[in-house]
């Protein structure tokens, strides 16, 4: 009975490596498509695909800002990533992640992220908010402006806000001014190549497992 089960578990082992494959396949071609074109974001209601690089005009409005704790540089150092609201020249509010900075020598000075209230137009790539692998205590520290969040969900950052927002955050290009360290969206550590492999090996586990119960239950029927 324990081998039957262990079988099944490497099996489901298996399926589950080819998904994160699927899943991988379909991010990065969603990464290649939303390059490939340039949509107007004119509305929060836009059904527009995650990765895909849009256009929108409007205004910053600086003096709400949210910075996002927790998230380090792609070197590893502790820092924020900036989210400023911008209002839509149509009307509605996104968030528009105007890259990280660095924490400074004390957190309780929180950096400058001080930007115009003109209209202009920006260019990013729609994106999600960042999740943590395991959600635990508060998300949010303080009740001035900026405002320091840990890993926030839409409806903590429209409640500290207060007003509707998109339910994306637009990545501002590293091109675009007013904006601090950017990167591009950056792909998966490794692509579906590597979950497939990992799933052959568990398929190949559960067939070894299944000749090894064959084997021995027919060896021990022989010397009944």
């Amino acid at each position: 009975m324990l081998a039957l089960v262990g079988i099944v578990s490497v099996g489901h082992l298996g399926m589950w490596q080819l998904g994160r494959a699927d899943e991988k396949r379909q991010i990065l071609e969603q990464i290649a498509a939303g390059a490939a074109s340039v949509a107007p974001l004119t509305s929060i209601d836009a059904q527009l695909p995650r990765y895909q690089t849009v256009t929108a005009t409007g205004r910053y409005d600086g003096d709400r800002q949210i910075l996002l704790d927790n998230m380090p540089s792609p070197r590893g150092m502790p820092g924020y990533r900036v989210l400023t609201p911008f209002e839509l020249q149509g009307g509605g509010w996104i968030l528009v992640d105007r890259g990280w900075l660095p924490v400074g020598p004390s957190r309780a000075v929180l950096p400058d992220v001080a930007v115009e209230g003109n209209e202009r137009t920006i260019r990013g790539r729609l994106d999600e908010l960042p999740r943590p692998g395991i959600r635990l205590g508060s998300n949010t520290a303080g009740e001035g402006w900026p405002r320091v969040m840990n890993f926030p969900e839409h409806a903590d950052l429209e409640r500290a806000l207060e007003r509707g927002i998109g339910p994306y955050i637009v990545r501002l290009d590293p091109s675009e001014p007013d904006g601090f360290e950017r990167a591009g969206i950056v792909a998966p550590d490794f692509g579906p190549g590597r979950h497939i492999a990992y799933a052959v090996q568990w398929f190949g586990l559960g067939l070894v497992m299944l000749f090894l119960y064959v084997f021995l239950s027919l060896k021990t029927e022989h010397h009944r």
